[in-house]
């Protein structure tokens, strides 16, 4: 089993377990379930952002523990003065640390797009995603079937949430598209083996429809590759591990974007 399927497998059962303790009706009822949702497209595009999707990761099946000191508050709110235009939160804890808590308290920290960063499986995650403040979901082509995306994605817009879908190649692109997308991430991580290569983002850039905001995710570190990405047609950079793996991930992210220009 790669570790793709080992969290997807692990993810059945969680997901499981979690409508016997809150259900679907249950999630609608919660106090954040009818707040209107930002805009990703208006938070990327605007010119006084940097396109940069920052993301809270305390820890990763291929690094273990990155950060487990810096609080959710404290990091987001620093991402959101530094000029991010969307913050994305793990909320994964079994591979990932993450917690639905820190959704919520990203949320109740930030003006602008919140990404519930998880492995969604089932239409019941991306209700708990709306509940919990989440503004953006993401559905990975890695796994999921064609039918499921445009599923999930069609659900997603009739609560308001923006929908990011990730894939990693072209026939994962091919099959996976959408109207109700919104953007569409070209992960430079291979989710099988996590190993990076930035070529993927080259080479799909061009092949993704123009409707779509195009977001370049995992393995950008320096600021001179988000403005190779930029002249590439990429609207949208998702950096996670970069920020995090420091001791102050507010002051990492205000030195790297000062280097932006």
């Amino acid at each position: 089993m790669t570790i793709l399927d080992k969290i997807v497998d692990h993810k059945k059962t969680e997901v499981a377990k979690a409508k016997e303790e809150v259900s679907l009706e249950q999630l609608y009822e919660y106090p954040l379930f009818p707040r209107a949702c930002y805009s990703l497209k208006d938070s990327m595009l605007d010119q006084n952002k940097t396109g940069i999707i920052a993301e809270y990761k305390r820890a990763s099946p291929s690094k273990g523990i990155i950060n487990d000191k810096s609080s959710v508050a404290e990091v987001v709110t620093a991402y959101e003065l530094a000029g991010a235009s969307a913050v994305s939160v793990l909320t994964d804890n079994a591979f990932f640390s993450g917690t639905l808590a820190d959704l919520s308290e990203a949320r109740e920290a930030l003006t602008i797009p919140l990404l519930r960063k998880e492995f969604i499986i089932d239409k019941y995650q991306i209700a708990e995603a709306k509940a919990y403040g989440a503004d953006i979901i993401l559905l990975i082509a890695a796994c999921l079937y064609p039918d499921e995306i445009k599923e999930f994605s069609a659900y997603a817009k009739s609560l308001g949430l923006n929908v990011l879908l990730e894939v990693h190649n072209e026939e994962e692109l091919n099959r996976s598209i959408f109207d109700d997308i919104d953007a569409i991430g070209v992960n430079n991580r291979n989710l099988n083996d996590f190993s990076v290569s930035l070529a993927h983002s080259y080479d799909l850039v061009n092949k993704i429809p123009a409707q779509f905001l195009k977001v370049s995710e995992s393995g950008i570190s320096d600021p001179k590759t988000i403005l190779q990405l930029k002249e590439a047609g990429f609207n949208g950079f998702l950096i996670g591990e970069n920020f995090m793996k420091t001791d102050n991930p507010g002051k990492s992210i205000q030195e790297f974007v000062s280097e932006l220009g």
